[in-house]
């Protein structure tokens, strides 16, 4: 499937920035599960300054905001082609090896909940089993916008019985990894049926099993990832690999707007 993508993220700021920096995570990358036939990153009110692979294989950009701007403008946008490989992206491996993704995250840490969840797949590391876990964590928390955050834990969004695709990735990297499991965040795209508009990014969670390598597993959805998503970047945690995350020095206010379009 050929999959068009245009992201759009801006920053306003309410008094001029004196300084600000951020790291884009925006530039997907060839593996067997997608092509990357064009794509572009452009900036307004803000310079490139560095394009390098991090640790973790993610193509990333550091810009730096200009001085005295008001608004930062970063647009990404391209066309992917994407296989269906039933979720399976195989034995990909980086710099970072496999015992990096066993370890928890300040965003991941286990509570009593999550490790009464990650007891059913004890002795059973199978695709199957991870399916049913992956059940388990959207039917104890269902999908529900604007109850959890950017920094809302795996354990309080359990706690608080609600929340998003980082949410329930989150969770699931935390029962794989109390299994001795391998697991990682991976932000990107996701081509709905209804609508070709949306808020936000999408984001989902990958385990390495032996006999497969990385495996997905989409709580949100219910599903492992086929020809509808596009991969942008993998880490232990979202903010590991957030799409844009930065730091800004300074007085006053920022929003933001976020204007994600994927279409077929």
């Amino acid at each position: 499937m050929d999959l068009t993508i245009k992201h759009t993220t801006e920053y306003t700021y309410d008094q001029p920035v004196s300084y600000a920096l951020q790291r884009l995570h925006l530039r997907p990358i060839d593996n067997r599960m997608q092509r990357v036939k064009t794509w572009e990153v452009s900036v307004e009110g803000g310079t490139v300054e560095l394009t390098y692979d991090d640790h973790h294989g993610n193509r990333t950009d550091l810009v730096l905001v200009d001085r005295g701007t008001t608004v930062l403008s970063v647009t990404a946008r391209g066309e992917v082609e994407t296989a269906d490989t039933a979720g399976v992206l195989g034995p990909v491996y980086g710099v970072a090896p496999l015992w990096h993704f066993r370890h928890q995250t300040p965003m991941t840490e286990p509570d009593e909940r999550i490790r009464m969840l990650a007891r059913d797949i004890e002795g059973d590391h199978s695709v199957a089993a991870l399916h049913a876990l992956s059940a388990e964590i959207l039917s104890a928390v269902p999908y529900k916008a604007g109850i959890t955050y950017s920094d809302t834990t795996a354990a309080q969004a359990l706690e608080g019985a609600a929340g998003v695709c980082q949410d329930h990735a989150h969770i699931m990297l935390s029962a794989a990894r109390l299994n001795g499991l391998p697991a990682r965040y991976v932000s990107g795209y996701l081509k709905l049926n209804e609508s070709e508009d949306q808020t936000a990014s999408h984001a989902w969670a990958e385990v390495h099993l032996p006999d497969l390598g990385w495996v997905g597993f989409d709580v949100s959805n219910r599903i492992s990832p086929d020809d509808r998503y596009v991969r942008l970047a993998v880490g232990l945690d979202a903010r590991d690999c957030a799409p844009v995350r930065g730091i800004r020095r300074g007085a006053g206010v920022e929003s933001l707007v976020v204007s994600v379009q994927v279409q077929q």
